[in-house]
């Protein structure tokens, strides 16, 4: 019965496996509500810029844009060696996994490194969050950003060790395909937040 119908499906003499969705189903309910509470807060800004766009400008010229072009190109490349990470465990290639997600990870350090560098920067200025509106944004979606970052460096760490291991299951792969799918969503958020505080006039 089944042979009759797959052949009536055009599917005989080959065998088929149900398409999954990459990483772990749970993961996928926590992006949407994370990028969905960011679409929020970007629609809260957006609505403040508006009603003072002179001082929403004014404040925006004190932000360093070499700063926060850095930052992309070092969240970029990050992903960048972790899709290539994920792909060398998918074909066992433990090593070069290893290296390229402890290249990932410097990417994030330097990421973090240059943020620093920026909230020192704005702090010696006599900037904080209390200076005003653009800035309590700055801080809050920077701050809640950076968060993230060093949760998505947490699982990349966990990463690496797993690519130490003798042997790397295959039922550990929707793990690293989350590992992956959280720091990609860690580089999109940066990727919204650049152009959003650092060059929308």
């Amino acid at each position: 019965m089944e042979a009759a119908l797959r052949k009536k499906q055009g599917l005989s003499g080959t065998v088929y496996k149900r398409k999954r969705l990459p990483a772990e189903e749970g993961l996928w309910v926590f992006v949407l509500g994370d990028t969905t509470i960011f679409g929020l807060f970007f629609v809260v800004f957006a609505y403040y810029f508006s009603l003072q766009p002179d001082m929403y400008r004014a404040s925006q010229a004190y932000l360093n844009v070499n700063f926060g072009v850095l930052n992309t190109l070092l969240l970029l490349t990050s992903s960048w060696f972790v899709v290539i990470a994920l792909n060398a465990v998918r074909s066992n290639l433990r090593e070069i996994a290893g290296r390229f997600t402890l290249a990932a990870i410097a990417c994030g350090a330097g990421f973090g490194v240059v943020k620093i560098l920026e909230y020192r920067e704005k702090i010696h200025a006599d900037i904080t969050p209390m200076t005003n509106d653009f800035f309590m944004f700055y801080f809050i979606f920077t701050g809640i950003h950076f968060v993230h970052l060093l949760v998505g460096m947490g699982l990349l760490i966990y990463f690496w060790r797993k690519t130490r291991a003798e042997k790397i299951e295959s039922s550990e792969l929707p793990k690293f395909e989350s590992v992956a799918v959280y720091w990609h969503m860690v580089d999109f958020l940066w990727i919204v937040l650049f152009p959003l505080l650092y060059l929308i006039r």
